[in-house]
């Protein structure tokens, strides 16, 4: 009885109902519900304060930013058909909170515009290296085509590429990077990409900051993997593909798009690549004393870097790779300093 009169007295004003159908639409910082409201940030975070004690609202802190999204109430699938209700929705007090909320996405795609300007030149620089990237992407899905990608995990989401990828094929998406700024920029690209399309991806889609040497989850929450890019950024590629592992459920599946071994020294001085590219041998090594067996590999040639693609299943029985225990003994103290 306490839990649902704490629910009540929380949605009993009307700050805090706004804040809670603006909820339904869009993840929010804090300092743009203050936007939208006209209102002091102090005074929303004593609000938000008080919908996350009632379990209607939910923060997390990301950066220097902390965002709001519907929290864990039970309640809150009945309450939502109140929320989505026309009555609700066409009030002149909704209708003017939504034309503050497109504001706030005009905002966000701008930022994404001016982000993408001022990087264009490095990023033009790397794609002209190698074949388009429109090409390596038809070989990705290609790949996956027939692969159920149930809960999926993009490690290093950047600009969010591989949700809008692969979203439509996923149940629900974890999207991480360890940059802020990346995911702010990620969830502006996914509403423009929402805004023509007109998919779901923004609500299905959870978005965390995270290093891929210690991803924020528990074991065995996920169903499929994606590593875009990613794994040259890594000092010891073999102990994320061991934490990518720890997130799969038995026999969930990884997608690794790199570079082939190279000899490009400026990527590593310009551009922070940590590894220049990636051997079969090693990808294979690693995989397997990772609990993760190597399904298939494709190389995209045509330019002076060879795109690869690996795409391997974790396995439903313990390896019996000989050097299993000495490599994870290895990565436990590779893991140990870097905490």
């Amino acid at each position: 009885m306490d839990h649902i009169l704490n629910i009540f007295r929380a949605l009993a004003d009307p700050t805090r109902l706004r804040i809670m159908l603006l909820l339904q639409k869009m993840e929010l910082a804090v300092g743009e519900l203050a936007q939208i409201l006209d209102q002091s940030q102090p005074r929303i975070s004593r609000h938000i304060r008080i919908l996350d004690e009632a379990g209607l609202a939910e923060r997390r802190k990301e950066g220097s930013w902390v965002f709001l999204k519907p929290g864990p109430a039970a309640e809150l699938q009945i309450l939502g058909r109140i929320f989505r209700s026309a009555t609700v929705v066409k009030s002149e007090q909704a209708v003017r909170d939504q034309a503050q909320l497109a504001l706030v996405r005009k905002a966000r795609a701008e930022m994404a515009e001016r982000y993408f300007a001022a990087h264009a030149e490095q990023w033009d620089a790397i794609r002209s290296l190698h074949l388009p990237e429109a090409e390596v992407e038809r070989a990705m899905l290609t790949l996956m085509r027939d692969i159920p990608l149930g809960r999926m995990l993009d490690i290093g989401t950047g600009t969010g590429r591989m949700v809008e990828l692969f979203g439509a094929s996923a149940q629900s998406i974890i999207a991480i990077d360890n940059s802020p700024e990346m995911l702010r920029l990620a969830r502006a690209k996914l509403l423009e990409s929402e805004t023509v399309s007109g998919s779901n991806l923004v609500q299905k889609t959870e978005f965390k900051q995270g290093d891929f040497n210690h991803l924020p989850m528990a074991n065995g929450v996920v169903d499929s993997v994606i590593l875009h890019q990613v794994l040259h950024y890594a000092q010891h590629p073999e102990a994320v593909l061991v934490e990518v592992s720890r997130v799969l459920k038995s026999a969930g599946i990884v997608l690794i798009a790199d570079f082939a071994a190279h000899d490009r020294e400026d990527l590593r001085t310009e551009h922070a690549h940590a590894r220049l590219g990636f051997s079969d041998d090693s990808m294979k090594h690693w995989l397997t004393v990772s609990k993760l067996e190597l399904v298939e590999t494709r190389s995209l040639d045509g330019g002076e870097l060879t795109v690869k693609i690996w795409v391997a299943r974790k396995a439903t029985i313990p390896s019996l790779h000989p050097d299993s225990e000495k490599l994870a003994s290895r990565i436990k103290n590779l893991k140990r300093a870097s905490a």
